[in-house]
Formats: C-alpha cells, structure tokens, sequence
C-alpha cells in the first residue's frame, strides 16, 4: 500500500470518526409522535401516568391486559357476578376495538360495570349503541380550554393547547347521558359525558392528551387529569394496553446490537472498514510475467528454402508434383475422398463438399490429367497455371 492510499484512508477514518463524536453529543430532538405507549418517556408517551396511577386511583387494583377487550372478557373470569364491581379503562389516541370487542365491553357494563374511554375518536357501534354522535370543530383557536362541570371538583379551567383536538359529542341522550366536562370556552362542546348503560355506566372522554407525560408535568394541568379519573368508581381496574406498552420485538438476529448505541456505531465502522479494505484490495495481486516470444514455424521457412532452391534450379516439373500431391493430400483429409480417379464423379462430390465453382474444379483436374500425360512441356508458364488453378480450389 503506497503512501498516498494510506493517508487518503486515515483522512477519510478521522472524518468517521469526527462524524460519530458530533453525532454523539448533539442533543436528540424532541419526539412529539403521539404513541401514548407506557414505555415511551416523550411528551405523548403515558410513561408517567404509568408511574403515577396507583396515586391517581388510590386504594384500587390495576390490572393491565395487552389483548383485544374480546380476547380479555373472552378468557378471563375474575370479574364474574361473585366478584366486586370493576372498570375497563382504555386511554389512547384512538381506539380501534373491533365489532366483538365493542359487544364484550357493553355486556360488561350491562352487567353493572364500567367502562372509562378517553380517546379521540370511537368506533361507530359504541357511539350508535349509545345514541351519541361525535363531530370536529375545524376552526382554529388560539387558546382552548377544558374543564370538568361538577362544581364540587371547581370551575377552573385549564389551558391545554398542545396535542388536543376538536373532536366533541355533537348529539347525546339527555335521559341517559350527563355531560361532565367541556372545551373551548362553550358548554355545547362537551367532551366528557356519563352514559348509564342497563346496569352499568360508561364514561367517555375525547381528550386523551391530557393523561400524556407532557400534561402531567406541565404546570397545574395533572389536577385537570386527577378530576378526570376521580369519577372512576372504586373496585378492580382492568386496564387495556393492547398495543401500547412498547415491546415491538425485532425479528432482526442483530436486533440487540444495533439496539446499544456503541455496538451499533462499532458495528457499522467495521462494515466501512470491511468495504474499504476490499475495494483497495480488489486487484489480483502477482508477479510480472514476462513475455516469450513464440518459437518461429521453420517447417515453412523450410518449405520456402525448399520451393526456392527447386525454382532456381529451373527444376518446374518437381515444383508441379509437388503441388499436385499437396493439393491431393488436403482433398483426402478435409473432404474424405478417394483422388485416384480424378473422374466426372469426382469432380460431383468435390463440388458438393467443397462449394466451389465446378468449371474451377474441372478445370484444375483437367490440368493435373494433362500433366500426367506429358502434355506439358514444365515450361515455367505452364507452372503457373497449374498453381493458380490449385490456389482457387485450396483456399
């Protein structure tokens, strides 16, 4: 390796490595993706209220299923006539229960339970089992506020701006439902109502963003949240996290070092080194062979000293048979022909196998019959006729 490759290697590896420690220690920018996972420390993580339930809901049982409502009720028994009262509680951006779960969770409140769901929007078959409709205020406004109307909890109003939405309960059964709280500053946009349900009641709530981890540390907006979760009854709390508790496991067999950020960075240096190292080595490397002038064909040089010496001596009727036993012989061992007769059958074949012209042919066989008569004087004219005759048959 030359001098000038190693010190374009060790600028490009000072580059890498320049890159990895600014990379390093330049702060992460914040993620504001509202994942609502417990395991996720982000603003729209529910790390915290992971963390604080217990002091949210105190003296109650939390028990956390990661399964569908459907598969829950399905295969669980502890909350069965013999048991006390319990709730469902669901928080997430948006519930996607399907039709079976929809029906799982009514027959658990129709049996004298509840159910707490804060989400920013509902499926259909709860919202027409319970005679509400939801809509979305799509103006703009820079401040809104929600609170909760039961006076005993305060009137206060809190400002929650970020992450929120404008989705409310447009039409509700008055008979049946109670509205517990509203947003932006107008009691008909309620976002938080009680629905009794045959013996049971459901509280729903649009807002989820205010259990978020950026609502619970933000300012005084966590007594906005405890308000919220006070009017869950005491009992059991079953609480869903079906696809909200983070554990995403990786298929990937490197899954755990590229999950550690030092193992990841020294792995993909070695990947670059490991290129590197076979681009500049990619050229075979090998001894210089030198070149060996092929040995020269004398058996032609031979021949020519040979049709020379013939040619001066004036000697034309040797050059002649010569050239007709040549001639002969490559017609035998080219086309595998008998040449004894030199005859109107074979001059038919010859013409065939070869292609060639037939007057071409019948004329070289009628020079070489002629000569084999004696009718040639092997004058030196009469020696280039013949040749010239050979040659356009032979070549």
């Amino acid at each position: 390796m030359n001098r000038t490759l190693q010190i374009y290697i060790s600028i490009l590896v000072l580059l890498l490595v320049t890159i990895v420690v600014i990379d390093s220690n330049r702060p992460k920018p914040i993620d504001w993706t509202p994942t609502y996972s417990l395991k996720d420390k982000i603003p729209f993580g529910l790390y915290v209220l992971d963390n604080e339930i217990g002091s949210l809901l105190k003296n109650q049982k939390i028990e956390k299923f990661n399964s569908t409502p459907y598969e829950f009720f399905q295969n669980n028994s502890s909350y069965d006539d013999n048991q006390e009262q319990g709730t469902f509680l669901s928080i997430s951006k948006i519930d996607h229960f399907d039709k079976q779960s929809v029906n799982e969770i009514c027959s658990y409140v129709g049996e004298g339970n509840t159910a707490f769901i804060s989400a920013e929007t509902l499926p259909n078959e709860l919202l027409d089992s319970l005679n509400l409709k939801m809509d979305n205020e799509y103006k703009y406004a820079d401040s809104i506020y929600n609170w909760v109307t039961n006076k005993r909890l305060g009137n206060k109003k809190y400002k929650i701006i970020e992450g929120v939405n404008n989705n409310y309960f447009s039409k509700i059964d008055s008979q049946n439902t109670t509205v517990l709280g509203c947003q932006n500053g107008d009691s008909t946009r309620v976002n938080f109502v009680k629905v009794n349900y045959k013996s049971g009641s459901f509280y729903l709530h649009t807002q989820p963003v205010a259990f978020t981890n950026f609502h619970l540390l933000k300012g005084n907006h966590y007594e906005y949240a405890q308000k919220v979760l006070s009017y869950i009854p005491m009992g059991k709390v079953f609480w869903c996290i079906n696809e909200q508790n983070g554990e995403v496991i990786s298929q990937s067999p490197m899954r755990y070092i590229l999950s550690q950020p030092a193992l990841k960075w020294a792995w993909y240096l070695f990947l670059i080194g490991m290129i590197l190292f076979i681009l500049f080595n990619a050229k075979r490397k090998q001894r210089i062979v030198p070149i060996k002038i092929p040995l020269a064909n004398t058996t032609v040089d031979f021949t020519k000293t040979i049709g020379n010496l013939y040619y001066q001596e004036g000697d034309h009727n040797t050059i002649i048979d010569k050239k007709i036993i040549y001639f002969l012989e490559k017609i035998r061992n080219e086309y595998l022909m008998e040449t004894l007769k030199l005859d109107h059958d074979f001059i038919q074949k010859l013409h065939h196998k070869s292609g060639k012209k037939r007057e071409d042919i019948q004329h070289v066989v009628a020079l070489i019959n002629a000569y084999r008569k004696n009718s040639f004087h092997s004058v030196e004219e009469d020696l280039i006729q013949i040749n010239n005759a050979i040659e356009k048959i032979v070549n």
